[in-house]
């Protein structure tokens, strides 16, 4: 993977980030990038494909909350995948939550899940030319 001058690499707050990078290579096929530290104490960077994030230890010494500790998760991240049914299957495989099922929705053909760690994933593809004329 090349670095590009633009993109946006969210960074997942995880309770247990040693953990999480685990599932997200079971779930998503992601390969680590880099990755600093040991066990949960650890920041690191994952690609799936060309989209990359990052999965950092969470801690209210750093304030960085994790979906557990408040409750509820602030965001959805998006991930784009040539087949979403299989990537779904995977992952919950894996030990996600299945929150919607595959279906074609507003333009895409996605689903829904929650990972073990309470972050909410879209999985999907758009359906023909993206954005619409």
């Amino acid at each position: 993977m090349t670095s590009s001058p633009n993109g946006i690499q969210p960074e997942l707050w995880i309770d247990r980030a040693g953990e999480a990078v685990a599932f997200y290579e079971a779930a998503f096929g992601a390969t680590v990038l880099h990755k600093v530290g040991e066990e949960d104490d650890i920041v690191a960077q994952l690609a799936v494909g060309d989209a990359a994030f990052w999965v950092a230890s969470a801690g209210p010494d750093m304030e960085r909350f994790s979906p557990h500790t408040v409750g509820g998760t602030t965001s959805r991240t998006l991930l784009l995948v040539s087949d979403p049914e299989a990537v779904m299957r995977r992952a919950v495989g894996a030990g996600a939550t299945e929150a919607s099922p595959v279906a074609d929705e507003h333009g895409w053909r996605l689903g829904r899940i929650v990972d073990p760690f309470g972050h909410e994933w879209e999985i999907g593809t758009p359906i023909g030319t993206w954005p619409p004329a």
